[in-house]
C-alpha cells in the first residue's frame, strides 16, 4: 500500500480506538469465561501441589532439553518424561485452569469473529504476525 492509498484512508484518531479498545477489555472482563479463568489461575498458582508436579516436570523437560531436539531420548527418560507430564496434567486444579482457558480462547475467537464480521475482513488474519499475516 503506498503513501497516497494511506491518506486516502478513514482513519479513526487515536483517543477513539483507545476508548473502543478499553471498552472491549472491560467488557471481556466482565464475562463468565473470563472471571472463571482468573479464578482457575489463581488457584493454581495457591495450589503447592500442582505447583511441585509442574516444576518437576519443567525440570526434567529442561534436563533433556538438548536430547529432545535431536530426537535422542532414552526410552526410560521419555517414561519418565510422560510420568510426570500425566501427574502435571492430572490435578484438578490444572484441569480446571485448561478447561477456563479453552472456555475463554473460544469467546475470544468469538468475538474476532464477529469483529471480522462487522469490519468486512479477516481480523485475526490482518492482527497476524509477518508480512503476510
Amino acid at each position: 500500500m503506498n503513501n497516497e492509498e494511506l491518506s486516502d484512508l478513514e482513519i479513526a484518531p487515536a483517543s477513539v480506538v483507545l476508548r473502543a479498545a478499553r471498552d472491549f477489555a472491560s467488557a471481556l472482563a466482565e464475562t463468565p469465561q473470563f472471571r472463571e479463568f482468573e479464578a482457575c489461575a489463581e488457584q493454581l498458582q495457591n495450589d503447592e501441589a500442582a505447583q511441585k508436579a509442574i516444576r518437576a516436570f519443567q525440570e526434567k523437560q529442561r534436563s533433556l532439553q538438548l536430547m529432545l531436539m535431536l530426537n535422542a531420548v532414552s526410552p526410560e527418560d521419555q517414561a519418565e518424561l510422560e510420568r510426570l507430564r500425566q501427574e502435571f496434567i492430572s490435578q484438578p486444579t490444572v484441569i480446571a485452569y485448561f478447561q477456563a482457558q479453552a472456555a475463554l480462547t473460544a469467546i475470544c475467537q468469538m468475538a474476532g469473529e464477529m469483529i471480522s464480521q462487522s469490519i468486512g475482513i479477516n481480523y485475526a488474519s490482518a492482527c497476524g504476525s509477518g508480512c503476510c499475516g
